[in-house]
């Protein structure tokens, strides 16, 4: 149970709360660690309906919500479940059920049909959950930027067909023939038809907005939450803050998801807010060669690869399968087929962007090397200001590569 440390009078009742309050009061809880050991992670851990019910009451408790009576009554109690605090924590549990933000899952062994305890159950976020977490950190991330709304990739060029301006031009050789009746009326009507010429047309311009296809290759090695410092929850909010950027902003862009560590896989954006660490080494390598996998796939302006990590590769798939490691310093064999992923996305034209969240000599040297290679970027962030840095580079970087 989470300790209880403060006290208050709440004027009015904890059953007023709406659900969208009460995911925004435990949104950290939800796309952190929980109850996963730093030390030994599990990356098939998932959270429990009891993980839940401690993090609804700290969250009241935090935020001096539990009228003091009801306080009381918990902190003399032998099981806080079986208090009249417990039993509100409960009914909103299942107002969020009900109102499609989680949804509870039984073990095997339990199966559907009977009550169990609240332990005994796990519980999945819904896509009404991934779009309001999306939602909530975009906004707090934008606030953070000055901006209250971001717009569509816009280049300086133009190309006729896409999406109309509002300027005029005369035709040229080539142009889609988006002709503006009225000014090329005007043009030959004094002169006839019969002597209509090519510079008489005129068409009516297009703004060029480029598309691009992206994919967040996210770190979630031990490092990201060994010492002391959680790098990987706001990884993730950095994560889906983005997708829902993409998908509210720039429909014609396409954004997946990579997780890399011992090895790397794909992961859906709606089980991305509940991914855990583990396991323990960084594949750098394998990361960058199922990314380019995925974007050989798309047919964009633009494709590039925004990489989140804190540390030097040290993993290596081999050609038979079998993980080669060493976590001691920069591996020649493990840094060569890294570099060598980095030389193809390169080759195709994949720009890779680094946001780093460490800065040990060899890193930096890594990072440096990696930029230099495709013409990316490199940030040296924080947890604190990683959102920021990569929403902005997101936004502009399409203007900057088309023109």
């Amino acid at each position: 149970m989470a300790r209880i440390t403060r006290y208050s009078k709440f004027e009015g009742e904890l059953d007023q709360l709406e659900s969208s309050e009460l995911m925004q009061m435990i949104q950290e809880a939800l796309l952190g660690q929980g109850t996963n050991d730093p030390y030994d992670p599990d990356p098939d851990a998932r959270p429990s309906m009891d993980d839940l019910f401690d993090a609804i009451l700290e969250a009241l408790a935090e935020r001096n919500m539990i009228p003091e009576d009801m306080l009381m009554e918990a902190m003399q109690a032998g099981d806080v479940r079986e208090t009249r605090l417990g039993q509100q924590i409960e009914r909103l549990m299942d107002k969020l059920q009900q109102d499609g933000f989680i949804r509870k899952e039984f073990d095997d062994e339990q199966g559907q049909g009977g009550q169990g305890q609240t332990g005994e159950s796990k519980f999945q976020l819904t896509d009404k959950s991934i779009d309001f977490l999306g939602y909530k950190s975009l906004r707090d991330l934008m606030g953070g930027l000055g901006r209250s709304s971001a717009g569509a990739h816009d280049t300086r060029e133009y190309a006729s067909g896409v999406e109309m301006t509002g300027e005029l031009k005369n035709y040229e050789f080539g142009d889609t023939l988006n002709l503006d009746t009225t000014a090329t009326l005007g043009n030959v009507m004094g002169k006839g038809f019969d002597n209509l010429e090519e510079s008489d047309l005129v068409i009516r311009q297009a703004e060029y907005n480029s598309s691009a296809a992206t994919v967040v290759l996210l770190d979630c090695s031990h490092s990201m939450i060994l010492y002391g410092e959680d790098r990987f929850t706001p990884a993730k909010q950095v994560a889906l803050a983005l997708a829902h950027l993409i998908r509210t902003q720039y429909p014609g862009d396409t954004l997946k998801f990579v997780l890399f560590h011992d090895s790397a896989e794909e992961v859906p954006v709606a089980k991305l807010a509940q991914a855990q660490i583990g396991p323990y080494h960084t594949n750098t390598a394998g990361g960058l060669r199922l990314a380019q996998q995925l974007l050989k796939r798309e047919n964009k302006d633009m494709k590039q690869i925004v990489m989140i990590t804190d540390g030097k590769p040290s993993a290596l798939t081999l050609p038979d399968g079998r993980i080669y490691k060493n976590a001691y310093g920069l591996d020649p064999y493990v840094l060569g087929a890294t570099l060598r992923e980095v030389a193809s996305c390169r080759r195709s034209g994949i720009q890779v962007n680094t946001f780093m969240l460490a800065r040990d000599p060899e890193l930096v040297g890594f990072v440096r090397r990696v930029t230099e290679m495709t013409k990316g970027k490199a940030y040296f962030t924080t947890p604190h200001n990683i959102g920021q840095y990569v929403l902005m580079d997101f936004m502009t970087n399409k203007t900057k590569l088309v023109n």
